[in-house]
């Protein structure tokens, strides 16, 4: 179902050679254009929902299976998917504030310093339309508008997450109800609008559709008036994101499908530590709420699906396909079910992480895949690479390969780990969570604060990560790919454990203290963290560094390790113990990060 119509198809036909000659006579270089979905999953199967995706995008592109986002919550996610940063030099790292939200983002002067005013800087039109950051609402809009964009059409909060009662905001004007139109739909005509402005500026354009499906469903009425406050947990809980709703003709679709049943889906016995590890199993009744909830999410995306159909096809009509890049991805995964979990977002396991980036465009191989690591950090470098813009020294990731050549030399050359950060707290999604007994949650988690990493190498697979209560996570994903035995020893009594055919004793100091590096890393030490440790060059993967000339450097000389002090809801530096390893790197004195 197309979602224009013949009669617009017919007239953007029409206009293709004037476009094509406009395009013709000005820069050569790429237009760029990203769609960006609203937690998205990848380990529960949602692409292989999306036939038209997998046409125009699988089929024709490259998909990068273990591409990463950093912070898995909308707002921290965006922010470091349009700076190249990592939450914590971004600061925003919350939904809201006064930690996170646009607000957040305004004053920690990220409005002039982010992409789309580099790129109008370098000279390219940009345009925007759809979610942009959460707490970017019918209030503050102007105050003050989102910096950098040619053309635009926010969604604006509180209204950002009703799918039949969205609100827009277009350029200078006042917002605008489209109360009963579905939001999808809505998004897709406010896009195509602004790809024809693009094309007729005639100069290379980057362009974002950012659709908020599949989040979920979320009454504007149900949202805290704004503050600079937190939130207490009471009003947190009154905000109930149900399950999202699909368009009319998607509503009866797919009616046999459920969560996939992996390994980790509502197991026998609780896994992960801190509050994950009291989560009682999920009963009959909210395993059925959470098949329905995910077949949601699965029709949701249908109109999102359409919208990728007829993107394409107008730019086949306007001549742009051979230079233009298409980048799809997700701000965050989900998990439904996985770990006892209710609907939700914000842990370290794979499901929140680990999520789509599918990129089609000239010399990008066709149906390719690669399992090179990648994360949101690089996204905005890999643009700057396409728009010829010399790479800011503050980036905390590098260019994405993506020709043939690039890929290959990737597999031995490329950073294998992803830093994975998360503040605050962990919210359910879905009604069996949030009746009040006694003014008291049945779900509500503060204590949610955690620095992890993610390590890819030849020979091993490895999440990390240390909580906030100074409990520690160490999976082997190699054996354990569903996150289901934490092998790090807990108490002094336990035999010592192995991984990679080596005691823990040796494999975890190395762990520690790439984590000391990358938890408050800037810039290339975020690429290249073990530069910190090793300056010689000498070491530049987690296997180089269990090299036996190192033991003595890491199980004796490198002390601080990464804990904290108090669980917090925003990042509180002071809370957070050692910033720095505060020993001599190996082979030379080195005074801090």
């Amino acid at each position: 179902m197309k979602l224009l119509g013949t009669a617009l198809a017919l007239a953007a036909l029409t206009s293709a050679v004037d476009h094509q000659h406009a395009l013709k006579q000005g820069d050569s270089r790429p237009n760029i254009i990203v769609i960006l979905t609203d937690d998205q999953d990848l380990h529960m199967q949602s692409v292989e929902y999306m036939p038209l995706l997998k046409k125009h995008m699988i089929d024709q592109g490259t998909y990068y299976k273990k591409h990463y986002c950093t912070t898995a919550i909308c707002c921290p996610s965006r922010v470091t998917l349009w700076t190249g940063k990592n939450a914590h030099n971004t600061n925003v790292t919350d939904v809201h504030p006064p930690y996170g939200g646009f607000p957040k983002f305004v004053s920690e002067g990220l409005n002039k310093n982010y992409l789309p005013v580099w790129l109008q800087e370098a000279g390219y039109s940009t345009f925007y339309t759809g979610k942009l950051f959460n707490a970017h609402n019918v209030q503050n809009w102007n105050s003050p508008h989102p910096a950098g964009w040619t053309s635009s059409d926010f969604l604006l909060d509180p209204f950002t997450y009703e799918y039949l009662n969205a609100t827009f905001q277009r350029n200078q004007d006042e917002p605008v109800s489209h109360e009963g139109e579905y939001s999808t739909d809505v998004l897709a005509q406010k896009a195509f609008g602004l790809l024809e402005e693009a094309v007729d500026l005639g100069k290379p354009f980057f362009l974002t559709m950012a659709p908020i499906a599949p989040h979920s469903n979320v009454a504007a009425q149900q949202f805290p008036e704004p503050r600079s406050t937190p939130f207490t947990a009471a009003e947190l809980m009154q905000v109930k994101m149900t399950t999202p709703i699909p368009a009319q003709r998607h509503k009866d679709l797919f009616p046999g499908a459920k969560v996939p049943r992996t390994a980790n889906f509502n197991p026998d016995k609780p896994s992960g530590v801190s509050w994950l590890k009291h989560l009682d199993q999920l009963s009959a009744e909210a395993v059925q709420y959470n098949d329905d909830y995910y077949r949601a999410r699965l029709q949701a995306l249908q109109a999102v699906d359409e919208m990728v159909d007829e993107l394409f096809e107008r730019l086949a009509s306007y001549g742009l396909l051979e230079n233009t890049y298409v980048i799809y991805t997700s701000d965050n995964g989900f998990h439904i079910s996985q770990h006892r979990l209710p609907p939700g977002k914000e842990c370290g396991f794979e499901e929140d992480i680990n999520i789509p980036l599918i990129i089609r465009g000239p010399s990008i191989p066709v149906g390719g895949e690669t399992d090179i690591v990648t994360a949101h950090t690089d996204i905005v470098p890999t643009i700057f690479k396409l728009a010829g813009i010399k790479p800011r020294e503050d980036f905390d990731g590098s260019a994405i390969p993506l020709n043939k050549t690039g890929l290959q030399q990737a597999i031995g050359e490329r950073q294998e780990h992803v830093n994975v950060e998360y503040w605050g707290n962990a919210l359910p999604e879905g009604k069996h969570w949030f009746s009040l007994d006694d003014g008291k949650p049945v779900f509500y988690v503060n204590n949610n604060t955690y620095k992890a990493l993610r390590l890819i190498g030849k020979d091993y697979n490895l999440f990390y990560s240390v909580w906030c209560t100074n409990e520690h996570e160490l999976y082997d994903m190699v054996t354990d790919p569903y996150q289901i035995n934490n092998i790090y020893h807990s108490a002094p009594t336990e035999p010592e454990r192995t991984i990679l055919n080596l005691p823990l004793s040796k494999v975890l100091p190395r762990l520690d203290a790439l984590l000391m590096v990358t938890k408050s890393c800037k810039g290339a030490t975020c690429v290249n963290p073990w530069s910190v440790l090793h300056p010689q060059g000498d070491v530049k993967s987690l296997g180089d560094a269990l090299n036996t000339n190192f033991d003595a450097f890491y199980m004796l000389d490198v002390k601080e390790k990464v804990s904290f002090d108090k669980c917090e809801l925003g990042y509180i530096v002071e809370s957070e113990g050692p910033q720095a390893l505060g020993l001599p790197v190996f082979g030379q004195h080195k005074e801090d990060l």
